[in-house]
C-alpha cells in the first residue's frame, strides 16, 4: 500500500475543558456548588476569596471588557430587567441591605427545609411536559418508574411486553416513548446498558467534539476494556494510527461521559432553601438579578499572578501556571454558570408576568422547549438550570421548575397551563357548598363554562395530585 502525506483545512469546534466544567457545574444545587468552590479553593493555590480589596490591574481591566460587552448585547428597554451586576460585581455591604431584606433572607434559610429531588421526581417532571397521548403517557410513567437510581432501564424486554398488553401502543409506538425519555435530563438516563449510556451522551455532543467518531466506534465495538487498562499502545493498534493527539481527543470525549447517569440524583441531606434568583418590581418593571449570597466571590491571587510573569523555567514557575490555567477555567465555568441560569430565570420571568401580577389561574403553558429556542441552547441545558434552584418573588418562593407546565387546549382554540387549571380547581373545590361537594364531571362542566375543555379523568388527575379528596369523601368529612 502506497504512503502519502496530505493537507487538509477545515474549520471544528472544540468542548474545552472550561465548556466541560461549566456544563456540570450548571447543574448543581446551591449546597453543591459551595462544595465544589470550597474543592476549588483547597486545591488551587491561585484562586481565594475576595476580601474586598481593589483586584488587580488585570481583572479590572478584564471586568470592564466583559461589562461593555454585556451592556452592548442589553436593549435599552426591556419588559424585564436583569441585574448583570451582581453576577460578576461585588455585592453591596449588608449596611447598605434593608432590614427588611435581611430578615426575609434569614427566614428563608431558618424556615424552609429541602431534600433534593430524586432521579424520578425529574424524570416525571419532564415527562409531563410532553405532548404524550394517553396510552403514551401511560407508557412513560411505567418507564420511568422502571429506572434504577443509577440511571438505567434494566428490565426493558418484562416492561415493553407489558406494556404492549396494557395499552394501544405497538413496538415502535413504545421505541419512540423510550428514545423520548433517552433525550431527558440527566443525559445518558434510562440506558439499558452501560454501552447505550454512554452512546446517548456521545450523542449529545456536538458532531464538530475532537474525538467523537473514534469514540462512539470505541463503544460501539465495545472496547471501553482498553480504555480502562491504559494501554495506549493497544489503543493506537486499534485506531489503527500512530496519532498520540487523534488518541489523546478521543480519550478526552470518553472521559467527560458519566457511567452512571443518575449518581447525582443521590440522596442529599436535608437543606436551607435559599432562592438563587430574586424577582422584585421596580418602577413599573420587573427586575431579576442573582441571590450574591449563594456563593463566596473568588479572584485570582494577586501575589501569585504577578510571580507568574516571571520569564523562568523553574518547577515552582511551571506549578503557578498550571494552577493559573485551572483557576481561569474554574472563573470561566462559574460566570458561564451564573449567565445562563440569569438569562434562563429572565426569560420564565418574561413568559409569566402574568402569573406574577395575576397568580397561578394566569399561569401560561410553559415547556422547556421554549426557553431553550429563545436562547439557543439545548433543551437539557434549560433543564439543567432550574434543577433544584429557587425564585423568590413577591408570590412566594418557587423552584423554577414550577414555572413549567403542560398545555391544555381551550375551547376557543387557544392554550391554557395545566397549573392554571388546578388553581381554578381549587377554588372551585373551596367554594362548593359542603353538603353538596363537586364531582369530576361538574368540575368538567364547569370550566368548559370558562372555556376550557378537560377530560372527567384529568380532572381526576389534577385533583389527586393536589391533595383533594373524592366529593364522597368531601360530603362525609362535612
Amino acid at each position: 500500500m502506497k504512503q502519502s502525506l496530505s493537507l487538509k483545512i477545515g474549520q471544528s469546534l472544540t468542548m474545552t475543558p472550561a465548556l466541560q466544567q461549566a456544563i456540570r457545574m450548571l447543574q448543581l444545587s446551591t449546597l453543591d456548588l459551595h462544595t465544589e468552590i470550597q474543592q476549588a479553593l483547597e486545591s488551587n493555590l491561585m484562586l481565594e476569596v475576595e476580601d474586598g480589596e481593589t483586584p488587580a490591574p488585570e481583572q479590572q481591566q478584564d471586568s470592564a471588557d466583559d461589562k461593555r460587552g454585556r451592556d452592548e448585547d442589553i436593549p435599552e428597554n426591556l419588559p424585564v430587567d436583569a441585574d448583570w451586576d451582581d453576577i460578576y460585581q461585588s455585592a453591596p455591604p449588608k449596611g447598605e441591605r434593608s432590614s427588611a431584606d435581611e430578615d426575609a433572607l434569614h427566614d428563608y434559610r431558618q424556615a424552609n427545609m429541602h431534600e433534593a429531588p430524586d432521579l424520578r421526581e425529574h424524570l416525571s417532571w419532564q415527562a409531563g411536559l410532553q405532548p404524550f397521548s394517553p396510552d403514551q403517557a401511560r407508557a412513560a410513567a411505567y418507564i420511568v418508574d422502571a429506572i434504577d437510581e443509577h440511571g438505567y432501564l434494566r428490565e426493558w424486554d418484562e416492561l415493553a411486553q407489558r406494556l404492549l398488553e396494557e395499552t394501544a401502543l405497538d413496538r415502535d409506538g413504545l421505541e419512540d416513548v423510550l428514545a423520548c425519555i433517552q433525550e431527558f435530563d440527566p443525559p445518558g438516563v434510562a440506558a439499558r446498558d452501560l454501552r447505550e449510556c454512554l452512546t446517548l451522551q456521545l450523542g449529545q455532543l456536538d458532531d464538530d467534539t475532537p474525538g467523537l467518531n473514534d469514540a462512539e466506534r470505541l463503544v460501539a465495538e465495545d472496547q471501553l476494556a482498553l480504555l480502562a487498562n491504559g494501554d495506549r499502545a493497544a489503543l493506537l493498534r486499534w485506531l489503527g494510527s500512530d496519532d498520540g493527539e487523534r488518541l489523546d481527543a478521543m480519550i478526552a470525549a470518553i472521559q467527560q461521559l458519566q457511567p452512571h447517569p443518575g449518581e447525582s440524583f443521590s440522596d442529599h441531606e436535608s437543606q436551607y432553601v435559599v432562592p438563587e434568583v430574586f424577582v422584585a418590581r421596580q418602577q413599573g418593571r420587573w427586575t431579576v438579578s442573582l441571590n450574591p449570597d449563594i456563593a463566596p466571590r473568588i479572584r485570582i491571587n494577586p501575589e501569585y499572578l504577578a510571580l507568574v510573569k516571571r520569564a523562568d523555567r523553574s518547577e515552582d514557575q511551571s506549578t503557578l501556571r498550571e494552577h493559573l490555567q485551572e483557576a481561569r477555567f474554574f472563573l470561566n465555568s462559574l460566570k458561564s454558570r451564573n449567565e445562563t441560569l440569569l438569562q434562563v430565570a429572565q426569560c420564565i420571568v418574561e413568559e409569566q408576568r402574568a402569573f406574577l401580577e395575576y397568580g397561578e389561574e394566569a399561569m401560561k403553558p410553559l415547556v422547556l422547549r421554549d426557553i431553550s429556542d429563545q436562547l439557543g441552547v439545548h433543551e437539557s441545558t434549560v433543564s439543567r438550570a432550574t434543577a433544584n434552584k429557587f425564585m423568590q418573588t413577591p408570590r412566594g418562593l418557587f423552584e423554577l421548575k414550577y414555572f413549567f407546565s403542560s398545555r391544555v387546549s381551550t375551547t376557543d382554540g387557544g392554550t391554557c397551563s395545566a397549573t392554571a387549571i388546578q388553581a381554578m380547581i381549587k377554588r372551585m373545590v373551596a367554594a362548593e357548598p359542603p353538603a353538596k361537594p363537586l364531582s369530576d364531571s361538574k368540575l368538567a362542566s364547569m370550566l368548559l363554562d370558562e372555556g376550557i375543555k378537560v377530560a372527567r379523568r384529568t380532572i381526576a388527575k389534577y385533583r389527586e395530585g393536589l391533595g383533594i379528596a373524592p366529593s364522597h369523601e368531601r360530603r362525609e368529612r362535612a
